[in-house]
């Protein structure tokens, strides 16, 4: 058991399908591209420019730059996971033997998703940039002895993009831009105690990104940004009830992002942002292995993110913003307890000092609300023999950022 290439933007996802021997839905998706952005929910994100971190919504934000920039931060993900009201049954044949209750458990961890930024203006037409960040960081881990372990388990994944983007502003209202996406991810998933499934993995995947910006004037833009991401075909060696399947590929077919953001500066005193955020899991609707040694189908559903924040330049030291979030379940009918999904609700809050007219510091804060959702899995064990958990699971996190920006 060494590696598996592995995961692109949706790492969770891909981790946590592979890691089931039933079908599973998307998991825990979220937003960590920079703290200015965790502090207004990341409303308008793709169009506001007040430092290097919007290029990770937009490259074409890039061309709103005069002068090079640098963000640099760190976004902690604390993950509060809760599956409770849990019963597990045996079924032979067409009986089922009497459930057996387990006790709540508690899943959640910390993760750090790091990310810097610069910008470079090479004219006043032509922009180019590059980023390092990560898409996704979080850890859920069932106790030893977790008496549903065949459902449950260790899940730890981690993902780390490496942009390089470019933008040039055709007239003094449009500006365009487009990058490459070099994402590397990595996972550690347990099932079964080590013996059903035990991965270790990483691996790198090539997509891309387009973005456009409308400016009416300097108080008020638009922009659309479309994300691709690719199907991929994933190479490695993966412990799978006894079987090496290190001689097939797994094939795993990763969601497209369009997402619209505005942003209107009122007076000199408040701005009000919004965006629109529409993510394709419709395309992830099966993952098998070349071979057909594993094949799984579920029913995932495109999901939707929508966000509303305001800014207030109380002075020329501080500002200070706020913003909601609602983003829609990307599971349906098929659900899991090891990555619990459900529609969310951000409440965000962040401040800027500014050190000095060039230099920034940034802190955003979020809490994230899950809801209560009815979970059911069965995991065949031999022909006619399955095993079933029901739970109801909840998934709530905390988010804080910290960030520096500086431009030159």
């Amino acid at each position: 058991m060494n590696k598996k290439q592995i995961f692109t933007r949706s790492v969770i996802t891909v981790a946590i399908a592979v890691a089931s021997s039933q079908t599973m839905a998307a998991g825990f998706q979220l937003n960590a591209q920079s703290a200015t952005g965790l502090g207004r929910a990341f409303s308008g994100d793709g169009v506001i420019a007040d430092n290097a971190s919007t290029m990770a919504k937009n490259p074409a934000s890039m061309a709103l730059f005069d002068a090079p920039a640098l963000s640099l931060g760190v976004i902690a993900i604390n993950t509060d996971v809760h599956v409770k009201n849990t019963e597990t049954a045996m079924t032979i044949g067409n009986h089922t033997l009497p459930s057996t209750a387990i006790a709540d458990a508690s899943i959640g961890g910390t993760s750090y998703a790091p990310n810097i930024y610069y910008i470079q203006p090479i004219n006043d037409k032509f922009s180019v940039g590059a980023s390092l960040y990560s898409n996704f960081g979080t850890k859920t881990e069932f106790k030893e002895g977790y008496k549903a372990d065949l459902f449950g388990g260790l899940t730890d994944v981690k993902s780390v993009n490496l942009g390089l983007s470019a933008a040039y502003r055709i007239n003094q209202h449009f500006s365009v831009g487009g990058g490459l996406d070099i994402i590397h991810g990595s996972g550690k998933l347990q099932r079964g105690n080590a013996q059903a499934l035990n991965i270790d993995a990483d691996g790198i995947a090539l997509g891309y990104n387009l973005g456009a910006i409308y400016e009416y004037n300097q108080n008020n833009r638009f922009g659309l940004s479309y994300r691709y991401s690719p199907t991929l075909k994933a190479k490695g060696d993966i412990d799978y009830k006894g079987d090496n399947l290190s001689n097939e590929k797994l094939i795993m077919p990763l969601p497209d992002m369009v997402e619209f953001s505005g942003f209107n500066k009122l007076n000199d005193k408040f701005a009000v942002h919004y965006s629109v955020q529409w993510i394709r899991w419709s395309e992830f609707d099966n993952l098998a292995t070349t071979g057909d040694s594993f094949t799984k189908a579920y029913q995932w559903q495109d999901s939707w993110h929508y966000s509303v924040g305001g800014t207030y330049y109380l002075n020329n030291d501080w500002t200070l913003r706020a913003g909601y979030m609602h983003d829609t379940s990307a599971q349906g009918k098929l659900t899991s307890i090891s990555v619990p999904d459900s529609d969310r609700n951000w409440l965000s809050g962040g401040f800027s000092y500014h050190l000095d007219s060039k230099s920034t510091i940034d802190f955003g804060l979020t809490y994230l609300i899950g809801e209560d959702v009815k979970v059911n899995e069965t995991q065949p064990l031999l022909p006619g023999v399955s095993t079933s958990v029901a739970a109801t699971t909840r998934a709530n996190a905390w988010l804080y950022g910290l960030q520096y920006s500086r431009s030159f």
